[in-house]
């Protein structure tokens, strides 16, 4: 039996997934610093003259790395709200959500380090996934609460729940990162953490939402 050749549009393809797959490859093993177009292409088993073929430069490169990251993210959260509405139990629905986003951004330790500091460097080609990937996050955590019971039928309420949905978003980056340095190496003790702070932030919005307007 014979392999059927690929096409020229699908060996492309194939170059370019490998050269991706070899950055963050790089990037996860020895940081943003060995990241060079010389190391990839090594990396991947090309000649550095095809790498120019699929990406104009390193900072090309890291765009595309960027945009990969934030598909993966999108399926991540995808699956997490798909997994979530099919779990039988409320409690494993709600820790769901939590756990899937964190083995995801765990996957590709430096790629995340590289994305938050990309988040305060506007010349950097990471910074517009930084910035989407932050975004997501949010969105995610506020539909969460939002699935949990809180409603934000006004311009205040909506902001609360945006500033609840940061604060979880910084903590999950934070825990995941103290899982992959070791400290806290049972990521399901970083799951129970993200439960209690969102369902104390939901008490917490709720108070507010039924307490009397200070200005009446």
């Amino acid at each position: 039996m014979t392999n059927t050749p690929l096409t020229r549009s699908e060996g492309k393809d194939l170059t370019r997934r490998r050269l991706i797959r070899a950055a963050l490859e790089i990037l996860d093993a020895e940081g943003e610093t060995r990241l060079t177009t010389v190391n990839v292409a090594k990396a991947a088993g090309i000649a550095q003259s095809s790498f120019y073929v699929h990406f104009k430069d390193k900072q090309d490169l890291l765009r595309a790395l960027g945009d990969e990251g934030g598909e993966r993210l999108r399926r991540a959260m995808r699956e997490a709200r798909r997994q979530a509405r099919e779990s039988p139990s409320d409690t494993e629905r709600h820790r769901d959500t939590f756990r899937i986003p964190l083995e995801a951004i765990s996957r590709h330790p430096e790629l995340l380090r590289a994305m938050q500091r990309a988040r305060h460097d506007p010349a950097s080609p990471l910074r517009e996934f930084a910035l989407e990937t932050a975004r997501v996050y949010r969105d995610h955590h506020a539909a969460d609460l939002a699935a949990l019971g809180y409603t934000a039928d006004n311009d205040r309420d909506r902001r609360r729940l945006e500033m609840i949905a940061e604060g979880i978003n910084a903590a999950t980056n934070a825990l995941a990162m103290g899982h992959l340095e070791g400290r806290y190496p049972d990521i399901e003790e970083a799951v129970d953490v993200l439960v209690a702070l969102s369902r104390g932030a939901l008490r917490l919005l709720k108070s507010a939402q039924t307490a009397p307007d200070q200005q009446a």
